[in-house]
């Protein structure tokens, strides 16, 4: 059977398990966007995160009142864009509020998170952060309480070069340079009755087409992201079709999240499936209604432009264990970790359709990264972060054959609407993609054994004849263990050159631990 970009035969133990890797047998191009992060003013994710303006000892701190542990963690990830500032925050916040001398910014009353927001980390701030982080900002417009032409002074204090009021603003406030702010969201999850300013799917298509009309006579050279749902919903659906020559990128949302630990390591088949339904939304509506150039359909025009899935928002989080209101700190568990790695080879094996992921969130939010007042701890999260940030990327994604055992129950997603996905064939036990460098003879191969108590003593089939193998392992006797600023070591990566016995088939033996993530660096 066919499954998700690569070829799946159900055997019945892992004992029997193997994975068949052919560098020819190519995918997609992977784009690093993918491992892009997201801040959002919301508990301790700006004030007490990325920055600190009272507390953290000034050795820990530079001269932006950056915290320099978190910026070390963060840096890396090698993530290349960051979305701020939100969120749900973003449908009440109003941009001008956070830019001028500090000590003439208003405090405001946060309508999201039921908290006050002080404004003293905002637009010049948060690029500064940018160019120290070396990342590309990506801003989310306050469709929710905020106006067009707010959002068009915003796109034109960043982005402008004009004799112009909000250009001059920014040259006032001590940046005679444009930002090149490239990336804008119109809007956040606008469809919820959660959302300040929630708006039908009909209202939402008709006002953010507007809006699209307008910012791009502006600045023709941004990217605009229409506000999607999960990618499962009527509202994708219907917003495609009515933005899809307006837009760059549609962005989804999802959170999976489970007691149950192997319901928690499957349940991101259920963002693999969203991806598909949306990869095909976006295709009807391209169908239906063909880009134009010079005013006639044109398979030129339609060639050069090619919507992609902004996934903006994904994670492990149970609102239930981390409240909002209260902060939205997870405490995470190898399980959650292996879920992480999942995450990531659904990214890796859909990487045609996506132009850009984002982890919600990098710090103290739902967040790898954990702070105090003058440390940090990493969460188990983190790791499989940063092997795929820094190891699965410059490439091109393969097309692998998995033969593994079989996982045909329920898996978990936090949403009410869509509360069981599965995939279509069951998901698979054993986990795994792949990607070939560019310009090297190398192949990294991830793979997450998601059974909680069998070993996958696995045949990997190079097709050719290899010269190394070197492993890293995530891995804990308890899928429930988990760091904490008094054993922040507790469940850390091992790594280690591998002993290479290759049999007369070019196959190598290994085996994956039980509850297990492996990273392999295969040389040919």
């Amino acid at each position: 059977m066919s499954v998700y970009g690569q070829t799946i035969t159900p055997v019945r133990s892992l004992k029997n398990s193997s994975i068949t890797v052919d560098p020819r047998r190519i995918l997609a191009p992977v784009d690093e966007r993918i491992y892009s992060g997201f801040v959002e003013h919301l508990g301790r994710c700006i004030y007490g995160g990325l920055v600190d303006y009272n507390k953290t000892p000034k050795t820990k701190v530079n001269g932006k009142r950056h915290r320099e542990d978190v910026s070390k963690a963060i840096k890396d990830l090698k993530m290349p864009v960051v979305r701020w500032p939100g969120g749900n925050f973003v449908s009440s916040y109003h941009w001008i509020d956070g830019v001028g001398a500090r000590e003439n910014r208003p405090r405001r009353p946060e309508l999201a998170w039921l908290g006050e927001e002080s404004n003293q980390f905002g637009t010049d701030e948060f690029i500064e952060w940018c160019h120290e982080m070396k990342v590309e900002p990506y801003f989310c417009l306050n469709m929710g309480t905020g106006t067009l032409d707010e959002a068009l002074g915003w796109i034109e204090y960043c982005n402008s070069t004009a004799n112009t009021y909000y250009a001059n603003l920014r040259r006032k406030n001590g940046h005679p340079a444009p930002y090149n702010v490239k990336y804008w969201g119109l809007g956040n999850e606008v469809w919820g009755d959660w959302q300040v300013g929630q708006m039908t799917k009909e209202d939402y298509a008709k006002k953010a087409a507007e809006w699209a009309k307008a910012i791009k006579l502006l600045d023709p050279n941004v990217q605009l992201i229409s506000c999607g749902c999960t990618g499962l919903d009527n509202w994708d659906h219907h917003v495609l079709d009515k933005l899809i020559n307006w837009v760059d990128m549609h962005s989804i949302h999802m959170y999976t999240a489970h007691d149950e630990y192997i319901k928690n390591v499957t349940a991101p088949a259920a963002a693999e499936t969203a991806i598909q339904v949306t990869k095909n939304l976006i295709d009807l509506a391209t169908i239906q209604h063909p880009p134009k150039a010079n005013g006639v359909n044109s398979l030129e025009a339609d060639s050069k432009k090619k919507v992609k899935i902004c996934f903006d928002e994904w994670n492990i989080w149970d609102p239930t264990r981390a409240d909002g209101t209260k902060g939205a700190e997870e405490k995470y568990t190898l399980s959650d970790a292996l879920a992480i790695a999942s995450w990531l080879n659904v990214f890796i094996r859909q990487s045609e359709s996506l132009g850009m992921c984002n982890i919600a969130q990098l710090v103290n939010v739902i967040a790898p990264i954990m702070t105090n007042d003058s440390t940090v701890f990493l969460q188990t999260t983190y790791w499989p972060l940063m092997l795929f940030s820094n190891y699965m990327r410059d490439g091109h994604a393969l097309d692998l054959h998995v033969e593994t055992k079989m996982y045909t129950g329920a898996t978990g997603i936090n949403d009410g609407s869509y509360k069981w996905i599965q995939g279509k064939f069951g998901v698979t036990l054993l986990d795994v993609s792949a990607v070939k460098k560019i310009g090297s003879d190398t192949i990294y191969i991830a793979i997450v054994n998601r059974s909680e108590d069998e070993e996958a003593n696995t045949k990997i089939d190079f097709h050719t004849k290899i010269s190394g193998i070197h492993a890293w392992e995530l891995y804990h006797d308890d899928v429930l263990a988990s760091n904490s600023f008094e054993t922040p070591d507790k469940v850390v990566l091992k790594e280690n050159d591998c002993q290479i016995i290759q049999n007369e088939d070019k196959s190598v033996n290994f085996t994956f631990q039980k509850h297990s993530f492996t990273l392999l660096e295969v040389k040919y």
